[in-house]
């Protein structure tokens, strides 16, 4: 956690402030379970599947994905760690001058399920107030690191103006490096509608273009979250 700490700059501890005061839902109840916000699992177009990626570490292999994307003409969400954009700029940058989606993945990468209605509004508004200084992308979609949301993240993201993220397929890319395992989790019973995770590993970017193409082969189209949910 100390690590973590030594990536908040002054400027990024002026864009929490910001964020914090930027947004009202600090001075708002949060809503009961009655009425809560609720995740969305997958997209209701039947014609079309989204492949997310989930960046909070490392760039080594965002240009072979990015370059993979853009030859098969295919467009989609990056969920961005407040962290990993103040440290790589100039990826983020590339990411949106590319004409991918940009989504809000947290700050710190911090377990949403257990943190106050404070903290989930700092950490949302930490990173959703840096992307839009960096690119001048307003982000509305927010996908809680590790799945892991309480009633209180969800509430707060949608007071803050966002859907909160999940995911209907799971490559588990991070942790298995099996390239026909990840394809075949990425592929199998392929339905119109699928939000498909992944993250930026040497592993998918090997996956990548396989799992594009029998994505294409079985009548789909590619398209960022927003455009099918």
């Amino acid at each position: 956690m100390k690590k973590k700490f030594k990536f908040l700059t002054n400027s990024v501890l002026a864009l929490i402030i910001l964020g914090v005061f930027g947004f009202s839902v600090l001075s708002r109840p949060v809503a009961t379970s009655a009425a809560s916000a609720t995740p969305i699992r997958r997209g209701a177009d039947p014609t079309k599947v989204s492949i997310m990626f989930n960046v909070y570490q490392g760039t080594e292999y965002l240009d072979e994905i990015l370059d993979i994307l853009e030859r098969k003409n295919a467009k989609t969400t990056f969920f961005v760690g407040g962290t990993w954009a103040e440290k790589n700029p100039s990826a983020l940058k590339e990411l949106a001058l590319k004409g991918h989606e940009i989504g809000n993945h947290g700050f710190f990468h911090r377990d949403h399920a257990k943190l106050s209605a404070t903290e989930n509004v700092r950490e949302i508004s930490a990173c959703h107030n840096l992307v839009k200084q960096l690119t001048g992308k307003t982000m509305n979609l927010f996908a809680p690191p590790s799945g892991s949301y309480s009633l209180n993240t969800l509430d707060i993201a949608k007071e803050m103006g966002y859907n909160t993220i999940m995911w209907s397929k799971d490559t588990i890319d991070w942790r298995d490096k099996d390239v026909s395992t990840l394809i075949k989790r990425a592929t199998k019973d392929l339905k119109g509608g699928d939000l498909i995770l992944m993250h930026p590993t040497s592993q998918s970017a090997k996956a990548l273009e396989t799992i594009v193409e029998k994505i294409y082969g079985s009548g789909l189209s590619i398209a960022p979250v927003s455009e099918i949910i």
